[in-house]
C-alpha cells in the first residue's frame, strides 16, 4: 500500500455554479477559491453531492476540475470527485484528474444498481482508483445517498493490500461509533474524513477528526473550523458553543430542502450567486428566500458566517 499524506482541517464540498440557462458557470470559481482558502478551508472535493456532480456531463466535470485547479490557491488541495454510474466513466475521470494534477480523487457507491455487497463494492473502487494510480483514492461513504448500507470496517480489511492507493473514506453517515472503529483499525492506517458538519465535535472527543469535508463550510466555515480551534486549544465550552451553532445552521437549510438547494442560496445571499441547481431539484421560490433569510437573520447568521 502506498503512503499519503493525512488530511488535517476541513475540505469545503462546493457548489457547482450555473447561468440561469442551466449551463455551467466557471466564472465565479477564482473568488470562490478564495474566499473558502480566506475562512480557513484546506481544499474542495469538487463534483460531488453538493456539486451535483451526478447531473454533470463528463465533460462539464473535467471543465470543473480544470477551473479549480487554476484557481486554488498554493498549498489548496483539489480532490476531484469521479464516481458515476458507469465505472469506464470514473476511471476516464481518474485518468483526467491525475493528468491535471489534482491533490486526489474519491467516488462514492452508484445509487444505480445499488451495490448490496462488499465486493461488489471494492471491484467498482478499484476499478476507478487505477485509473489514477499516483493519486490517493478515498471511498465517500453516504448511503443515505446511494443504500450502500455497508460495514466500513469490512470495506477497509478487504481493500487493505489490494488497492494500492486506497487512502481511506469520506465517512458521512450517522454512526460515530463505526466511524471511530474505522479509524482504529490496523493502528489508524487509513485516512478517516469526517462528514457530518453536525457532529465533529463528538468525533474529535473520540480521538478523531484530524480531517473533515463538509458541505456547511461553504457558508459557516469560520465556525466549524473553530470548533477543531478551540478543541486544540482546551476550551469546550467554546467548541460546544460552535458544534451547537453550525447545528441551528443546519436546522435553518433543512426547512428549505438541505444543503444542495437551500445551503445554495444562502451563497447568493452572503454575496456569491452561484445560480440555480439543475433539474429535479426544485429551486427556491422568492418568498422561501425571504424566509430563508429571516431564519439566517434571527441566529445572528451574518455575523458568523464566511466573509467574502
Amino acid at each position: 500500500m502506498k503512503q499519503f499524506e493525512k488530511i488535517v482541517g476541513l475540505i469545503d464540498a462546493p457548489f457547482t455554479p450555473f447561468k440561469e440557462n442551466g449551463d455551467v458557470n466557471l466564472a465565479p470559481i477564482p473568488a470562490y477559491a478564495q474566499m473558502l482558502a480566506k475562512n480557513g478551508l484546506q481544499g474542495v472535493f469538487i463534483n460531488g453531492s453538493s456539486g451535483e456532480g451526478y447531473m454533470l456531463t463528463s465533460e462539464e466535470r473535467m471543465q470543473i476540475a480544470e477551473a479549480w485547479m487554476a484557481a486554488a490557491p498554493e498549498g489548496f488541495k483539489v480532490i476531484v470527485h469521479v464516481g458515476s454510474c458507469c465505472v469506464r466513466e470514473s476511471r476516464r475521470l481518474a485518468e483526467h484528474a491525475q493528468k491535471i494534477g489534482a491533490w486526489g480523487i474519491g467516488a462514492m457507491a452508484p445509487p444505480f444498481p445499488k451495490v448490496g455487497r462488499i465486493e461488489e463494492l471494492v471491484k467498482y473502487c478499484e476499478e476507478i482508483a487505477c485509473g489514477a494510480p499516483d493519486l490517493p483514492f478515498y471511498y465517500y461513504h453516504i448511503p443515505a445517498f446511494n443504500g450502500a448500507f455497508l460495514p466500513m470496517v469490512e470495506l477497509l480489511k478487504a481493500v487493505d493490500g489490494r488497492i494500492p492507493n486506497f487512502a481511506g473514506i469520506k465517512y458521512t453517515f450517522e454512526s460515530i461509533y463505526e466511524y471511530n472503529q474505522c479509524r482504529l483499525y490496523a493502528d489508524g492506517k487509513f485516512d478517516m474524513l469526517h462528514g457530518q458538519d453536525e457532529t465533529i465535535l463528538p468525533s474529535l472527543a473520540m480521538g478523531g477528526a484530524r480531517g473533515g469535508i463538509g458541505g456547511t463550510t461553504n457558508y459557516n466555515g469560520r465556525g466549524l473550523v473553530g470548533i477543531i480551534e478551540a478543541w486544540k486549544k482546551g476550551d469546550l465550552e467554546k467548541a460546544r458553543e460552535l458544534q451547537n451553532y453550525a447545528q441551528e445552521v443546519i436546522n435553518v437549510i433543512c426547512h428549505f430542502r438541505g444543503n444542495i438547494v437551500g445551503g445554495k442560496r444562502i451563497m447568493k445571499l452572503m454575496g456569491l450567486d452561484l445560480g440555480p441547481n439543475r433539474t429535479p431539484f426544485q429551486n427556491m421560490t422568492d418568498e422561501e428566500e425571504k424566509r430563508l433569510k429571516a431564519e439566517l437573520d434571527a441566529i445572528d447568521f451574518w455575523n458568523n458566517c464566511n466573509k467574502l
